[in-house]
């Protein structure tokens, strides 16, 4: 049986993290530990861990850290299992049988070291369901709806390309996506996280664009592609701001378009 390390990140706030324990603890096939990753400048989520009954997989750390990034490594360096699913509190299971069926996958597909998923979340105030295949070929267009929260990376893969990089406060994933890009990958067309868009991306769109560009010049210079696709992006941000940006992609997800 391929075995689960679930990590939840968190900092000061105990209602998301509680959110996330719950679907979790409602999934079918139960992971084989659950570590908390508690950065937290207040008492408050480490007296909840300690005072209230736990399952027996659910493990913490309740100590400072540098940002998200440290508080993945750090969880990611704990995990004792081979597959790793980085759930940051506030984010949650999208059905009951998601470990259950990423199991599966990875056991009948062993040479598979990560795979991606569909993510439900919020875009220019409407529910919507993003995720496509992971293509590396389209790096310069950033995530590209090859979402963080349903990847499930094994651990060798961060033994092989390194952890998270604490230089960047927000797209340290894509940053970790460049790394991984010729890791032999798989699509799950399967509804795996339902995201919570309150966090840091969302508010520091722009700041976000920044790395991203920032990680893949690093890696692979300068991309005119990636400036001209960028421009788009900004357009677009602006644009669902607005009565009538919102009115388009409304009609737009009507078509079925909105994952375009």
């Amino acid at each position: 049986m391929v075995r689960i390390s679930v990590i939840s990140i968190c900092f000061n706030n105990l209602a998301d993290l509680q959110k996330t324990c719950e679907s979790v603890d409602r999934q079918s096939y139960l992971p084989d530990e659950h570590y908390i990753i508690n950065g937290s400048s207040t008492e408050e989520i480490k007296e909840w861990l300690v005072n209230t009954p736990q399952p027996a997989y659910r493990k913490w750390m309740n100590e400072p850290d540098k940002g998200i990034s440290d508080a993945f490594n750090k969880g990611i360096q704990l995990a004792s299992f081979e597959l790793i699913h980085l759930l940051h509190a506030g984010d949650c299971y999208a059905e009951n049988d998601v470990l259950a069926t990423v199991t599966d996958f990875f056991e009948n597909n062993p040479q598979t070291q990560w795979i991606s998923g569909n993510m439900r979340m919020i875009r220019a105030g409407s529910e919507v369901i993003i995720g496509k295949a992971f293509d590396p070929a389209k790096l310069y267009r950033g995530m590209r709806s090859v979402s963080h929260p349903t990847w499930f990376v094994k651990k060798q893969v961060y033994e092989r390309v390194g952890g998270f990089n604490i230089d960047y406060r927000i797209a340290m994933d894509y940053d970790l996506m460049c790394r991984i890009k010729d890791e032999p990958y798989a699509y799950l067309n399967k509804l795996i996280a339902v995201f919570d868009d309150t966090g840091v991306s969302t508010a520091n769109y722009m700041k976000s664009l920044a790395e991203t560009k920032k990680a893949y010049t690093s890696y692979f210079g300068f991309s005119w592609k990636m400036e001209l696709w960028q421009f788009r992006l900004k357009l677009l941000f602006f644009l669902l701001q607005t009565g009538p940006g919102k009115a388009l992609f409304h009609l737009k997800k009507k078509m079925g378009l909105e994952n375009m």
